[in-house]
């Protein structure tokens, strides 16, 4: 299991007419956090690109807990539980550092792709040595 936490702070332009962190954001936190989980093996999502493959998003749940407001500085951590399977699925749980509150949890799962067919394939190789390690 790989997991790797990372910090935001909520931006004004994040948040809504109540002040709470708008929904939609979250999804964005969520790229934030697996991008950096990724980056932390060595595994850059440009690397990724590179050696001719993509990680589209095909499934997605979130499940709100707490709202965040303006300021507030955010904890995302990622998890990755699984490492041979077809299917990428990345667990999140979003904390506010302060209090340690649970805001949100939930979990994107993706597929890889070559670029340049947009089939689906096997993980590539890369990616399985630069998480081999964690399982």
């Amino acid at each position: 299991m790989l997991t790797y936490k990372t910090h935001i702070r909520v931006r004004y332009a994040d948040t809504d007419k109540m002040t709470f962190v708008y929904n939609g954001k979250y999804l964005e936190y969520f790229e934030v956090g697996r991008t950096e989980l990724l980056r932390s093996v060595g595994l850059a999502y440009a690397e990724v690109e590179k050696n001719g493959f993509q990680l589209p998003l095909i499934e997605a749940g979130l499940k709100y807990k707490t709202p965040a407001t303006y300021d507030d500085l955010l904890e995302i951590e990622a998890t990755v539980k699984e490492l041979y399977t077809p299917k990428v699925r990345i667990e999140y749980i979003i904390r506010k550092e302060e209090t340690d509150t649970i805001v949100c949890e939930g979990f994107t799962t993706h597929i890889f792709i070559r670029a340049e067919t947009k089939r689906a394939v096997k993980p590539p190789q890369i990616y399985v040595d630069a998480l081999k390690p964690y399982f």
